[in-house]
């Protein structure tokens, strides 16, 4: 799927403060979409079927109306559907009205994505009909014994015994492997790239634009410098390498002093394959491509505590009771239980199999590291808490929000002006990357008021991470993951801003 004729769609050039107008005709023969992701704006323009949107039905055109109300890195997107999967995303740059608070040269978009030739009902049946369909590095008799050598016999017995007890696999890290790994729509093969004069500062607008990838990026021989995140800027901080999950942005700088080139390479999480581009003073030039790194393998550490439970059976434990609770109207109001989150509650686990390290020993982004540059308005202590466990039942590829179903859950309700603490504990084995839409998620790492704004959210296997959120959006919004066949499976939920408790 295209936007006018190009894959990955248009990149798109706003001013912050303008009002924009785009006509989109639906060319499909089926309804479609396109949702501003990261977006300010009313929710009838977000552009999320269900949600005071209808969708574009084929052969219409929409109007979409909206003032642009702050600057940075974005992209747009389907919402429809698994249209994203097929090609239906692009970039998004808003120019800001003030001079920006670093300086570079020239700058470039580099949109991540993951390119199957099967459709994506045909990626979804399979994964249906067999969750571990696409897992193609599980464990053999050969890596038992090697871990006999490394950690001794019962050792290795009892992590095989926990492992099949929750039914789960060490080597499960990506739901689907096999993809063709793309930046700008191009593969490792055809390497896009980018010239520099040697000295001069490059800004490389960093986009993951997967269906279902998380990438860890470097450069080797280039410090990469973050400035920007999810379209906010933070203080500029170094680093040799970083991971983007799947819909976040960063911005980084860059600044080669040789005359050589320079391969930006960013491997998919689960080491199946690479995206691939390069960064030279003249065209033609390519850099030497790294090794992919060993596979990682999830660990006891990731399930943090989960281990013993049979994950397979919490779909048929009853959960109507817990159902008729309205969580979003709990009041855990009081200081104790405001309180920052401490930093350490970001932190990766030492112990985990997902622990980020860089190639060359050198520093590795975390969330803590992000530090907002401007301090952020509303310091209230959040009024209430609302708990959100992402959960699933990972044979029968169901994916959840406090175990329930999008189809079958009720709203999370918000008062129009409160401010809420979210709770979002992962209890399943798989990376979440969480978006809400239409309002700043402010993410608790310890900073205060210059705690970082997120769009989404990554949460890793056993973590329980916090987030400020000021509700200053009326309407119906998704709150979701966005791994595509996570939110296509369930892992969804309405959220509802109203007045007093009135309609919108």
């Amino acid at each position: 799927i295209t936007v006018n004729g190009q894959l990955p769609a248009p990149l798109l050039r706003f001013q912050e403060g303008e009002e924009v107008v785009l006509n989109v005709t639906n060319a499909l023969d089926t309804d479609s979409s396109l949702h501003w992701h990261g977006f300010i704006l009313p929710y009838t323009m977000d552009g999320a079927p269900g949600f005071g949107f209808a969708g574009i039905k084929p052969g219409e055109t929409f109007t979409y109306r909206f003032k642009i109300q702050q600057s940075g890195t974005y992209w747009y997107h389907s919402h429809s559907d698994l249209q994203e999967q097929a090609g239906l995303y692009g970039p998004i740059i808003i120019e800001p009205t003030r001079p920006e608070p670093y300086r570079y040269d020239r700058d470039y978009v580099i949109m991540l994505s993951d390119w199957t030739d099967q459709t994506p009902r045909t990626v979804m049946s399979k994964l249906k009909k067999q969750s571990d369909y696409y897992n193609y590095s599980q464990q053999t008799v050969a890596d038992f014994f090697r871990e006999v050598s490394a950690k001794g016999w019962d050792a290795a017995v009892q992590n095989r015994l926990d492992w099949g007890q929750m039914r789960m696999m060490a080597t499960d890290i990506a739901d689907v492997a096999g993809y063709t790994f793309l930046v700008n729509g191009r593969t490792p093969e055809q390497n896009w790239s980018g010239l520099f004069n040697p000295g001069e500062r490059v800004r490389l607008r960093l986009i993951n634009g997967s269906a279902m990838s998380i990438f860890d990026v470097r450069i080797p021989g280039l410090k990469m410098t973050v400035v920007q995140a999810d379209g906010n800027n933070v203080m500029p901080t170094p680093v040799d390498e970083l991971r983007i999950s799947v819909a976040e942005t960063y911005d980084v700088i860059v600044q080669p002093q040789d005359d050589q080139a320079y391969t930006l390479f960013a491997e998919s999480l689960d080491r199946s394959g690479y995206a691939r581009a390069t960064l030279a003073p003249r065209e033609g030039m390519s850099g030497e491509i790294p090794e992919l790194r060993p596979r990682p393998l999830l660990t006891m550490a990731d399930m943090a505590g989960h281990a013993g439970m049979d994950h397979s059976a919490m779909a048929g434990m009853d959960h109507s009771a817990m159902a008729g609770m309205d969580h979003s109207t709990m009041n855990h109001g009081g200081a104790s239980n405001a309180e920052p989150t401490p930093a350490d509650r970001v932190k990766p686990n030492p112990q985990s199999g997902l622990y980020p390290t860089a190639a060359n020993g050198g520093k590795f982004l975390v969330y803590n590291d992000l530090r907002a540059m401007t301090a952020y308005p509303d310091d209230r202590t959040p009024g209430r808490e609302i708990e959100i466990r992402l959960t699933g039942n990972m044979e029968r590829y169901i994916w959840t929000l406090n175990d329930e179903k999008f189809v079958d859950a009720e709203p999370i309700r918000l008062k129009y002006g409160e401010r809420v603490r979210l709770k979002l504990t992962n209890t399943t084995m798989m990376t979440h990357p969480i978006h809400l839409h239409g309002m700043w998620m402010q993410l608790d790492i310890g900073k205060g008021a210059f705690n970082p704004l997120k769009h989404v959210i990554n949460v890793l296997p056993g973590q329980t991470v916090y987030a400020d959120v000021s509700v200053d959006a009326k309407g119906e919004w998704p709150f979701h993951c966005h791994l595509l066949y996570h939110m296509h499976a369930g892992m969804m939920r309405k959220v509802i801003v109203e007045s007093d408790g009135a309609n919108i």
